[in-house]
């Protein structure tokens, strides 16, 4: 069967590119066509465009990009229409996903959402054209589902894909040696700094998490930076600041890390997930932030305070996002053994909560099924 899929940011990358491999052993013959990253290119298909020229962060950032953001929807549909898939499976990424989704149904096409936006969030009337344009909409938080409920759309629920990417790893202490070797690194405990994978979110993160390397000297810092990112751009902002800079190697320098700073985002979750302490951290546009603020319905920004329902992560946002409020709470993450201690705990109530292993494997199954009959 021939697979149309879209992907607009590195964790929709992660997903889609499990889900492939999913796909193909259940269909042998699967053709893929997508928008997406350097991990759906691996499994194979044809990459009609990268998400890294497609990522635009915050209402601004949006708007002065209008006309190319407009520019590619009107491709895509034109792609679609030629490749003429069987499916078209949409990930996340909703203000560009959801245009294309209600093209597609006028034309005919299935559509399959993996992985929800968060409509829960922000703008939940969306929910309503979810009904009318969406087929299946798979979800992977548990909450979820009792939001679809509420609305009267049954959805189904596969937990959390991440759980089965890290739940591969080797864990043990030959292989976190194997890997600080590998890196380079001393004996020092690791801070690993993520900024994020968009430009914008590097230009607005990494200055205030790179301030906090000469206040912890008896700790070593490490860039955890996206392959998308150029040298240039990033040695622009480091400005000789001792750091090791490590692309595309994330997931390695968790498993090494004592802490570490993340933006808001998937990674705070894949952090969790590999139960290092974290400082969340999210800095916006004046303008962005105050728009977020006022059409914004939940508590949190992390999806691990969101899903325990409770501040177990320090979230610093906006001005809060400032180097001494960074100082403390990384101090706080390095130093006091008992509030390390007591957020591992919490972690691991996460892990339990996002329920078993086999998200991939259930989302392709359920698409292909869905596609059989």
């Amino acid at each position: 069967m021939k697979y149309y899929i879209i992907a607009g940011e590195a964790s929709g990358d992660l997903h889609g590119s499990n889900l492939m491999k999913e796909l193909k052993l259940l269909d042998p013959e699967a053709n893929f066509r997508f928008w997406g990253g350097d991990l759906m290119q691996k499994v194979g298909g044809k990459m009609v465009m990268h998400y890294r020229d497609i990522a635009f962060m915050g209402f601004i950032e949006v708007v002065k990009n209008l006309a190319t953001i407009l520019k590619n929807i009107s491709f895509c549909k034109g792609d679609i229409q030629d490749y003429k898939p069987d499916v078209v499976i949409l990930i996340d990424y909703p203000g560009f996903n959801l245009r294309i989704a209600e093209h597609v149904k006028g034309i005919g096409i299935p559509v399959h959402y993996y992985i929800s936006p968060q409509i829960w969030a922000w703008k939940q009337s969306r929910v309503h054209k979810i009904r009318n344009i969406v087929d299946c909409m798979i979800t992977i938080l548990p909450f979820e589902v009792d939001f679809y409920k509420q609305f009267g759309i049954e959805v189904d629920y596969v937990g959390h894909p991440l759980l089965d990417a890290i739940g591969k790893r080797e864990f043990s202490e030959e292989r976190t040696f194997q890997l600080k070797k590998e890196f380079n690194l001393d004996t020092r405990k690791v801070i690993v700094l993520m900024p994020g994978s968009r430009k914008q979110e590097v230009q607005a993160m990494l200055p205030n998490m790179l301030e906090q390397i000469n206040n912890f000297p008896d700790c070593q810092f490490v860039l955890a930076a996206a392959s998308s990112l150029e040298e240039d751009f990033l040695n622009k902002i480091i400005q000789g600041k001792s750091i090791k800079v490590i692309k595309n190697r994330s997931y390695d320098l968790l498993q090494i890390a004592h802490a570490a700073l993340v933006t808001s985002g998937t990674a705070t979750l894949e952090t969790a997930l590999f139960k290092v302490p974290q400082v969340v951290c999210y800095k916006g546009s004046f303008i962005s932030y105050q728009i977020a603020k006022r059409v914004i319905k939940v508590k949190y920004i992390s999806l691990v305070n969101l899903i325990l329902d409770r501040e177990v992560v320090t979230e610093l946002i906006q001005k809060d996002y400032n180097p001494t409020l960074l100082k403390k709470e990384l101090g706080k993450l390095i130093q006091d053994e008992k509030f390390r201690n007591d957020m591992i705990s919490n972690f691991g109530e996460l892990i339990v909560k996002l329920g078993g292993a086999g998200a991939s494997k259930k989302a392709a199954s359920i698409i292909y099924s869905e596609l059989r009959k």
